[in-house]
């Protein structure tokens, strides 16, 4: 997490993203295959208006481009079966995984502007949770 965009051009250290992953509020899901880890997504309940908030999502770099990503939102997606909405940010600068998100029906509703680091905003997307 912490060697890849968007954290370390946010300045997310190895320790930084350890204590995020670890934080006894937060689930974290893991994509594997034969044992080796391909991705996470890091989810908190009630991140959002009291709504699910995807924390983060990562894919191994040499994962990228396979579904795994995908998988993993519709792995949170799922995870509270009672939960209406679901909500995370993009960087700006993160261009692919913001495509994905839209790919996947999640639509801007915001933008916090250098909210993390001067010069980039954090875009909050949305999602309604289908039937329910």
């Amino acid at each position: 997490m912490a060697a890849s965009d968007p954290w370390r051009t946010l300045g997310r250290g190895h320790e930084d993203c350890l204590a995020r992953v670890e934080h006894p509020e937060y689930t974290l899901l893991l994509a594997r295959r034969e044992g080796r880890p391909l991705g996470f997504v890091l989810l908190h309940p009630r991140g959002v208006a009291g709504s699910p908030y995807i924390a983060a999502i990562a894919v191994d770099e040499d994962a990228r481009g396979q579904g795994i990503g995908r998988l993993l939102l519709e792995r949170a997606e799922n995870w509270w079966p009672e939960a209406r909405h679901i909500f995370l940010c993009v960087s700006s600068f993160n261009d692919g995984a913001r495509l994905l998100y839209q790919r996947c029906g999640y639509q801007v509703v915001g933008e916090l502007i250098d909210y993390v680091i001067e010069g980039a905003s954090e875009i909050l997307m949305h999602k309604r949770l289908a039937g329910r």
